[in-house]
């Protein structure tokens, strides 16, 4: 098995362009993750993700461990002949979902014991049930077990909740052990602090991790105190390993962090967004529920290679999404992702022939632009 490894082929600034190389597969950065939570990216085969452009996708400690079960999992043969994946997956730590979606919950030291949100049964997740599971699951790449600050918090707050995450990482990576051709990355808590995001940074080095996330963003922050935060953070940040921007996000988040430095991505904005009759263009995002489609015999984008863009009228997508037609959510949602992946391989060409910068502005331009969605 071969191991873990990235190599950077070209700069513009603090952007740059490279390759993550893992035994299932190589994976082209700047990259972005569709998520596959609950072992599906919803409304969607896995050989369709992959012919978006995908060279990984992400799935969830939290909700693979409530169901089915990583050890079931695991007798099945990992998650990725249990999903019909064969390329990399990266798994979160359960970190936040424990947070965010769990009831009763309970932290200390040793973790944070929980009420599943399915059935009220409970649960006790540490740095080291983490790093089970996500063995269990056969991910290759996995995430250290942390606190993802809330916003707002106070910069006591955020301090305390960073400190517990950098103990948790250090037993993350005891429990990781030597797990050859897996990488394990490290997460940088802080809130919107500098001095404690450069403090994160420091302790997550001199435990030394693969790759080095960023986290507790896109929580409500708003995009310039998150692109603040990137400017003070991702200069602390090893130059040779990836870094990787959690959660995030929308089309113009993820140019504005390509040009801080940031290499990967995830969110289910586009898949969420799909399902909900909206569609991402270069122009801006239309909604599909709208009558103005009605009679609209053209494509989203008759230059797309992925047939739900390039073969379906808006006034057909339209009348499904309205009808509350499932293959609504299957087009609308492979758009999407396919979307954002034409999206990054663009800016991997932007950064391999320096011009990030005009590309930034020309996309920013038309996207920004608040009228140009009703030109669309």
């Amino acid at each position: 098995m071969s191991e873990f490894g990235f190599e950077i082929s070209a700069t513009d600034g603090p952007a740059r362009s490279g390759v993550i190389h893992t035994p299932r597969g190589e994976i082209q950065t700047p990259a972005f993750m569709p998520v596959g939570t609950a072992a599906t990216v919803k409304a969607m085969l896995p050989e369709h993700v992959a012919a978006t452009g995908a060279d990984i996708i992400l799935g969830n400690t939290y909700h693979l461990m409530l169901r089915p079960g990583a050890e079931r999992i695991a007798a099945l043969g990992g998650l990725h002949k249990f999903m019909n994946w064969q390329g990399p997956i990266l798994t979160d730590s359960g970190g936040f979902q424990v947070m965010s979606l769990a009831k009763l919950r309970k932290m200390s030291e040793e973790g944070v014991n929980f009420q599943s949100h399915i059935d009220g049964s409970e649960h006790m997740l540490t740095p080291e049930r983490s790093m089970e599971i996500q063995a269990f699951l056969g991910s290759d790449i996995v995430m250290t077990f942390d606190e993802c600050t809330p916003y707002p918090a106070s910069e006591d707050q955020a301090r305390t909740s960073m400190e517990l995450s950098m103990r948790w990482a250090e037993r993350s990576k005891t429990a990781f052990g030597a797990a050859k051709g897996r990488a394990l990355f490290g997460i940088v808590q802080g809130g919107v602090y500098p001095d404690l995001r450069h403090q994160s940074a420091k302790a997550l080095q001199e435990t030394g991790f693969h790759g080095y996330a960023v986290g507790g963003l896109a929580v409500g922050e708003g995009q310039d105190l998150m692109f603040a935060t990137l400017d003070e953070t991702v200069p602390a940040l090893p130059a040779e390993c990836p870094r990787y921007l959690m959660g995030v996000g929308k089309p113009d988040d993820i140019v504005g962090a390509v040009m801080r430095g940031i290499d990967m991505f995830d969110c289910v904005i586009p898949t969420r967004s799909g399902r909900n009759g909206q569609a991402f263009t270069r122009k801006g995002s239309l909604n599909l529920k709208n009558a103005r489609h009605a009679d609209d015999p053209r494509p989203l984008d008759e230059t797309s290679n992925c047939p739900a863009s390039r073969d379906y009228s808006r006034a057909y997508l339209h009348h499904l999404v309205k009808s509350n037609e499932i293959l609504a959510s299957v087009l609308l949602t492979w758009h999407n992702l396919a979307f954002y992946q034409a999206l990054l391989a663009d800016l991997r060409l932007a950064v391999g022939r320096n011009r990030l910068g005009d590309f930034a502005l020309e996309f920013n331009h038309l996207y920004g632009n608040s009228g140009a969605a009703s030109k669309v």
